[in-house]
């Protein structure tokens, strides 16, 4: 008897000590359950990345929404693709609509609802967070706010919306978050804000926290992100969000601007050919702003986009653009910024699964734990013909170490093939005989500087002459100079009427913008003056430009419209 006693008692205190004490996996599970703050939860989605032109494309009515602007339709092996690329969170735009049937009931489409469900379950399968939100909405319909005759109409659609989005995702996770709008403006004013302004933001912003709070299921505590006028970070924009999440008083509450960096630097206008001190200076300024503002009170920031705006056009150069990234992925991690990268296709190829651009992502993803250093240029440029000299480029250590420098899968050795002094790296003219060979014109060579953590910095060596232009004729539509680059290759183009004002589309800059006012063809041997360009200058004034180009080479060409008549003199 004394034996069983025994046995039963330890039995029994086992049993009370697993009700006490938790195994590891329900402690776990319980973890992983657990409400986190806003702030936990905004800091567990970093990284983060968009689906954009996917369920906010829109082809009026016409065929499949989701695939209209180039993209395939969302399977469901997708999302674990890009949790696979390192991503914790993902963005998905959503344009509501044109499928949204009339007032008063503003019923959106069961399919379509259905599709968004879909798409959401998937990526929460995929094991990471989602913000959803109204997209396109905002220009096509919500922006009529401002109008007197339109804002009851505007409000009944925009809360019958979310209406719907709230009470269909209500027994979702805390991993799913709610975005009520995207970039949306009023009355056509797209830069700074007035209070009329304000006033219009703070009441779609508080109306989205009426309707979704009391909804029921997980939206009572659900995270709301909830975006500045435009969705800028102009600080008077910011400062009216501010004071908008201290009157709503409740601390599952997040903001959310965009970021596509100083406006000339992301699209090549005005002469910002390079990331220089004054467009880092700026950046580095919109996240303390953002930080002072939101992160310093303890509002979480989310930059739900970011990038810059070269499409795929390369007007910014490549090593300039990757200094951007490099420094905007370095600031987001010092400042507790979470941010996602838009992509509309143009990054990650939704058909191959691969990026378009592997380098650039890397230098991304890289900055997600650590820096890379740069160089003041990663173009070295070489005369074909004359003597060789060394040539010289700074480096950016962002408080690496230079490690080494190679070429192909050998290493440099430092006296004979270069010098560092400080900063301060010297390819060395023996060097660069090598490694061009005959020098004909054209040739690149690669070097990469390689340093104590990060990327790796290419120099790209490039054999070149003076490049060479014609005279040319053609129309408005378009006039096509002739161009020997000769290796090199164009930075920006200067654009002058006689008393030195700017000329073309841009007048308020001498510097028009790359591509869309002038664009070069390397393969086909031509500098195109664009149509926007050649419609914007003055008829019977003769206009003069200057081309500059990236080894510091300059050409001089003067253009003269007469009507549609188009006539340039080299």
């Amino acid at each position: 008897m004394i034996r069983r006693t025994s046995k039963l008692l330890v039995a029994a205190s086992l049993a009370l000590a697993m009700v006490a004490l938790p195994t590891t996996a329900q402690a776990q599970e319980d973890a992983d359950t657990a409400q986190l703050s806003a702030q936990e939860l905004v800091a567990a989605m970093q990284p983060g990345w968009n689906l954009g032109n996917t369920l906010d494309a829109m082809c009026c009515g016409e065929g499949d929404d989701e695939t209209a602007w180039g993209n395939p339709r969302v399977d469901n092996t997708f999302f674990q693709d890009i949790k696979a690329e390192g991503f914790n969170s993902v963005r998905i735009p959503v344009s509501w609509g044109n499928h949204t049937g009339p007032a008063p009931d503003y019923i959106v489409e069961p399919e379509t609802m259905d599709r968004v469900q879909e798409v959401v379950d998937m990526a929460l399968d995929a094991n990471l967070y989602v913000m959803i939100n109204t997209h396109h909405d905002s220009w096509q319909w919500i922006t009529n706010l401002a109008k007197p005759e339109k804002h009851d109409e505007v409000m009944a659609q925009y809360t019958a919306t979310w209406t719907q989005i709230a009470d269909t995702f209500k027994d979702y996770p805390q991993e799913l978050v709610f975005e009520p709008v995207n970039e949306v403006g009023f009355d056509g004013t797209w830069s700074g804000g007035s209070e009329a302004d304000h006033l219009l933001m703070a009441e779609l912003n508080s109306s989205f926290h009426e309707i979704v709070r009391p909804s029921g299921g997980n939206n009572a505590d659900r995270l709301l992100v909830l975006p500045t006028l435009h969705t800028g970070a102009d600080q008077g924009d910011m400062d009216a969000l501010a004071a908008e999440i201290v009157a709503l008083d409740d601390p599952m509450l997040a903001a959310t601007t965009h970021n596509y960096s100083f406006w000339p630097f992301s699209v090549n206008v005005a002469g910002y050919t390079t990331y220089n001190e004054e467009v880092q200076d700026l950046l580095v300024e919109n996240f303390q702003s953002q930080v002072d503002t939101f992160v310093s009170k303890g509002v979480p920031v989310i930059i739900g986009e970011y990038g810059l705006l070269d499409n795929s056009e390369n007007k910014v150069e490549r090593g300039e653009s990757l200094k951007f990234f490099e420094h905007f992925g370095y600031l987001a991690r010092t400042t507790g910024i979470t941010t996602m990268w838009w992509d509309n296709g143009t990054h990650f190829d939704r058909y191959k699964r691969v990026w378009r651009d592997q380098e650039q992502f890397d230098y991304i993803s890289t900055a997600w734990t650590t820096r890379s250093a740069t160089a003041s240029s990663d173009l070295v440029f070489v005369d074909a013909s004359d003597k060789v000299t060394d040539k010289s480029v700074t480096l950016n250590l962002n408080d690496l170490e230079f490690k080494d420098l190679r070429f192909g899968n050998s290493t440099l050795k430092p006296g004979p093939d270069y010098t560092l002094e400080g900063t301060t790296l010297t390819l060395k003219a023996k060097l660069l005989k090598r490694i061009l060979g005959d020098r004909e014109v054209g040739t690149t060579a690669q070097l990469k500087v390689r340093f104590s953590d990060g990327m790796p910095w290419k120099l790209n060596v490039i054999s070149s002459e003076d490049p060479v232009i014609e005279g040319a004729t053609g129309a408005t539509d378009s006039l096509l100079i002739p161009a020997a680059f000769n290796g090199d290759r164009l930075a920006t183009m200067e654009s002058v009427y006689a008393d030195g004002t700017g000329a073309g589309y841009h007048n308020w800059t001498i510097f028009p913008e790359f591509w869309d006012d002038f664009k070069p063809d390397y393969e086909g041997g031509t500098i195109e003056l664009t149509k926007r360009y050649l419609n914007s200058i003055t008829d019977g004034s003769p206009v003069s430009l200057t081309f500059h180009f990236w080894s510091g080479k300059t050409l001089e060409f003067t253009v003269t419209r007469d009507g549609t008549a188009v006539t340039g003199v080299a």
